[in-house]
């Protein structure tokens, strides 16, 4: 029995001890409280184990910055419980988890349900925006949001109990944890790899989810072979929360009837960290919904694995720094006598340079500001400042970068940068309301 490492996940058990494993995965802002609801039910053929993210809940606030990072984690306490084969249910971020666990170790993987999940969540933009706005601000806005997002209107009038929990929950999470974990999500992408998915699986998406909703649904269905589509009517992205009742139906006929064969192993020991105050979802009416389900497509294997280039890991990492509507628009701008640049600049300036292993992102931000002020390039000035919120630094240290470059740079040069600057950061860290 291998040993948990010390940065390991709380969580919990429910159900016989020698029954089969099923874990249920919990959604960004969420704790293991979101599955309240499914527990009665699910326990009584499975020992369910439900788990926080870390600094989530009771999870120990160390950031895990990637979804493979954040299964091996998972894999680690499972070890340590000494649970070889599960069946694994994950709710947006935990489907993401879900994925790559069907992806890498499909062994221990007996059956696999993605709730409100995605390939690929939004744009990887969206996500390090959502960080720089939490660096600066706080959690406060996107909690304050956050019933907006998970349910719909008509639950969250009706249900102001379910509401404030929602907030509050988001409200205790870890920021740096947050944070980590939108970058974790900016870089998730498995859309060229569902072919590989070899579990059965279900996909659940709620009707009105305006997150990751039916198309990326049916994106999940159309990749992954075999795989089912159910519909829940009257829902929106926290779907177990919001239709528990149908939820709770769709796991138990998946479970029962996709499980596959192997062995299932019941944990032999282990002990869960101890358990913080957390509040769990208050009550609700249960709602019965219809149900809609279809058939897969088929989805062409992944492309095999190439050795990457200076170019691949450039584009890579242009796109993580500037974002992919600067990178976009460049690239789209260039032309026949223009083209060879930017080819150029992508190869060396960030496959060659950026990507080197010497200095961090944050230090590279503070030396390419610095660069620019003294070169008066006030455009890419903009966009560097962008980045360098994306690369972690606070609007006060580009302040300080600025005030540092206007003794050796001069003062006309840093105070127009410093307009610039300003402008963008407003920008960037101003709430959406």
């Amino acid at each position: 029995m291998s040993e948990t490492p010390p940065n390991t996940l709380q969580y919990r058990f429910d159900g016989p001890e020698d029954a089969p494993v099923l874990i249920l995965g919990p959604s960004l802002g969420t704790t293991w409280h979101m599955w309240d609801r499914q527990v009665p039910e699910l326990a009584k053929q499975w020992r369910v184990l439900r788990f926080d993210l870390p600094g989530h809940g009771g999870s120990p606030a160390h950031p895990a910055g990637s979804v493979p990072e954040l299964a091996a984690r998972l894999l680690a306490v499972l070890d340590g419980l000494g649970v070889r084969r599960f069946g694994y249910a994950g709710c947006a971020f935990g489907g993401a988890i879900g994925i790559e666990l069907a992806l890498r170790r499909p062994e221990r993987l007996a059956s696999l349900a993605l709730v409100a999940a995605s390939p690929r969540f939004g744009t990887a933009d969206e996500f390090r925006q959502r960080g720089v706005i939490v660096r600066t601000n706080g959690l406060d806005p996107i909690a304050r949001t956050s019933p907006g997002r998970w349910f719909t209107a008509e639950f969250a009038t009706a249900q102001p109990a379910i509401t404030e929990w929602a907030v509050q929950m988001v409200r205790t999470t870890d920021p740096g944890c947050y944070i980590a974990a939108c970058e974790a999500l900016a870089a998730f992408d498995a859309r060229d790899e569902l072919g590989r998915i070899g579990v059965p699986t279900v996909v659940l998406v709620g009707s009105d989810d305006q997150v990751t909703g039916p198309a990326e649904a049916r994106t999940l269905v159309a990749g992954i072979p075999d795989a089912r589509l159910a519909v829940v009517p009257g829902a929106s992205h926290l779907v177990p929360v919001e239709q528990p009742g149908a939820v709770t139906d769709l796991l138990v006929r998946h479970f029962s009837t996709a499980w596959q064969a192997g062995p299932a192993e019941p944990p032999t020991g282990g002990t869960a960290l101890p358990v913080a105050p957390a509040t769990p979802v208050p009550a609700a009416p249960a709602r019965s919904a219809p149900i809609a389900e279809i058939a897969p497509a088929a989805a062409a294997p992944a492309h095999p694995a190439e050795r990457p280039d200076p170019y691949d890991a450039g584009i890579k990492l242009r796109r993580e720094v500037l974002g992919d509507a600067h990178v976009d628009r460049a690239l789209a701008q260039a032309d026949e006598f223009s083209g060879d640049f930017q080819d150029f600049v992508t190869r060396y300036a960030w496959g060659e340079i950026w990507d080197r292993p010497g200095l961090d992102r944050r230090t590279r931000s503070c030396i390419t500001l610095t660069a620019l002020v003294a070169g008066g390039h006030l455009e890419d000035l903009a966009a560097h400042t962008r980045a360098a919120l994306r690369n972690g630094l606070t609007p006060a240290e580009i302040k300080e970068v600025l005030l540092q470059a206007a003794v050796y740079c001069g003062v006309p040069a840093a105070g127009r940068a410093f307009e610039v600057a300003r402008q963008v950061v407003r920008e960037e860290t101003t709430p959406e309301q």
